[in-house]
């Protein structure tokens, strides 16, 4: 048995890597793609705004599956609630969600939000001859981590407070999202 828990859990990992590759190359491309077309400094900011708060919404989304309660939406569901049973099984499957949401995206969003600061960087320092690239890289740096850290600090704490509101909604656009392409976000039940 335990060795294939070992076996199930390494089998799971090796999925994920593969598709968190995946992922951050397609979300990687696609932004350098942005700024290289746009190659300006403003909507390099905005981007980088957006990766940045992009991982702090899936951080809540992450934490608040984890905190969430499943009595109450047993009870809508069992009324037949729109996004009630999505909600249940987002609970039933909370690492798997916390994992996805906190760990694949929230390392992609580090990741990127480094690359796009790095690259804005640049852009600054090419522009205005008088900045100093290191001291530039160090002020850029520590303000992608200051937004990221107390961005995430502030979520953490909405999460834990008001999972059940913020997984209900989550589960909503997931039904809804289920509804129209016809796939099932969780097919297997524990």
């Amino acid at each position: 048995m335990a060795g294939y828990i070992k076996r199930n859990n390494l089998i799971s990992g090796l999925i994920v890597s593969f598709f968190t590759f995946l992922i951050a190359l397609f979300v990687s491309l696609g932004s350098e793609a942005l700024v290289t077309v746009f190659n300006d400094i403003f909507i390099s900011v905005i981007l980088l705004l957006i990766v940045i708060f992009l991982g702090i919404f899936f951080d809540i989304i992450g934490t608040a599956a984890t905190a969430a309660e499943m009595p109450p939406f047993n009870a809508r569901a069992a009324k037949k609630v729109f996004g009630a049973k999505e909600a249940v099984k987002i609970i039933q499957n909370a690492d798997k969600v916390a994992n996805f949401c906190n760990d694949v995206i929230g390392d992609i969003a580090g990741t990127l939000s480094g690359a796009i600061g790095a690259g804005i960087v640049i852009n600054l320092v090419n522009k205005l001859q008088f900045l100093d690239l290191l001291l530039s890289s160090a002020v850029m740096t520590s303000f992608i981590a200051a937004l990221t850290v107390g961005g995430k600090a502030v979520g953490k704490g909405m999460a834990v407070n008001h999972a059940n509101n913020i997984i209900f909604r989550v589960a909503v656009v997931v039904a809804w999202c289920e509804n129209i392409s016809m796939i099932k976000l969780f097919t297997n039940r524990r």
